[in-house]
């Protein structure tokens, strides 16, 4: 079967996966061919390896703001989650007795299932809501908050909504209250938007993940401050510090860094302009959709995101329609059946089933135009026009 082209179809969920950035794919290209050393040998190709493996860790650790030393490559943002939550809560017991996890109830499902791992390893797990503006209540927070909590996970930018969350603050009431805690943060969705050198500055661990900027899939990256234990996930040779057994992913980890040096570099101008087209999409779809509301603080959002309710409309079958016409968008998460379950973001932040069954996320990136958001204002109110008259 042919691959379809990003060109023929009208793309709105770079939020779930991004096309790979011209930079990325060049650097990638020649260890996927010629240079096919193992990064961890003593000879010529071995080393010419090494070298590009350690210039993308300098060039990743410069994005997220900090130590080369401190970048540990993963095989994406899930695994890197895993080994954040997991790997920081299992270093504090070892070390303290330290038992207490709190996270959000916004989280990624990567975070919520690492947590939910430690839980049923006896671990105390504390989620903490959000308001009807999709930021978490800090008050909750703080009141989950002890001297035996281990670590401490909230997202940057959320995957679904577009928030950016207050995590100056999340640091600032955790150094408080548990000064021996470690904070993590999903960074996944936040590095197109916002600078982690600035917006991640606070957390001990950040998690990236490649292909959410214009890298390749399968690779990502764990930031880890100096002086913070981490047990590993995978045991074996060694590599990465010892918190990340395996032959690196050369061709992936040069791809990631091409796609993050290049994301940092445009990071301005396209959210100016990505945001614009974003504004221009929700306002059209505000006057051609009776009802369309939209979920989350827009003052709070990314460029990239739009996430709105269509009342009286299936989100399944909507997307089912729009893609009939080769418009790409998202839902809630997807469970094992295909079937498409109310998102948690939106039932945590309060806003009922019937609204989460009702909503879409349009999410924008680097290769969006003007084009995509006229094609989808004449393909979104056709489809709901019909999806509406077919149920009346």
């Amino acid at each position: 079967m042919p691959v379809t082209s990003l060109s023929a179809v009208v793309y709105f969920d770079h939020a779930a996966s991004t096309p790979l950035r011209p930079e990325a794919l060049a650097a990638s290209e020649p260890f996927l061919a010629g240079a096919y050393g193992n990064p961890s040998g003593m000879h010529g190709a071995a080393r010419e390896a090494k070298t590009a493996l350690e210039a993308a860790r300098e060039a990743v650790a410069e994005v997220c703001g900090g130590r080369p030393g401190d970048i540990v490559f993963t095989g994406g943002g899930s695994e890197a989650d895993n080994l954040a939550v997991k790997g920081a809560a299992w270093a504090a017991r070892d070390a303290r007795g330290a038992d207490g996890v709190v996270t959000t109830a916004i989280e990624h499902k990567a975070v919520l299932g690492a947590c939910d791992r430690l839980a049923r390893g006896g671990f105390r797990v504390e989620r903490v809501g959000a308001d009807a503006t999709g930021s978490i209540d800090l008050d909750a927070l703080a009141g989950a908050v002890d001297e035996r909590t281990a670590i401490v996970s909230v997202m940057l930018v959320n995957n679904e909504t577009g928030i950016v969350q207050p995590l100056g603050e999340v640091v600032e009431l955790v150094r408080e209250r548990a000064p021996r805690a470690v904070v993590h943060t999903d960074a996944v969705q936040a590095l197109s938007w916002l600078d982690l050198r600035v917006a991640a500055a606070g957390a001990d661990l950040v998690s990236i993940s490649a292909h959410k900027f214009g890298g390749p899939k399968g690779v990502g990256a764990l930031l880890v401050r100096e002086g913070v234990p981490l047990v590993p996930l995978i045991d074996g040779g060694g590599h990465e510090g010892g918190r990340r057994a395996g032959t690196q992913n050369v061709a992936g980890i040069v791809g990631l860094a091409a796609a993050a040096r290049a994301a940092d570099e445009c990071r301005a101008s396209d959210s100016e302009r990505i945001a614009a087209l974003r504004d221009r999409l929700e306002r059209g779809l505000v006057r051609a959709v009776d009802g369309f509301l939209v979920n989350g603080d827009r003052a709070r959002r990314v460029p990239g995101i739009l996430n709105g309710a269509f009342p009286g409309v299936e989100a399944e079958t909507l997307l089912v329609a729009l893609d009939q016409r080769e418009l790409y968008a998202a839902s809630g998460s997807a469970c094992s059946s295909g079937a498409i379950d109310p998102s948690h973001v939106l039932r945590a932040m309060g806003l009922g089933d019937a609204r989460a069954r009702a909503s879409v996320r349009f999410s924008l990136g680097h290769p969006s135009t003007a084009t995509d958001v006229d094609a989808a204002l004449e393909i979104v109110p056709g489809a709901i026009r019909r999806l509406v008259g077919a149920a009346a």
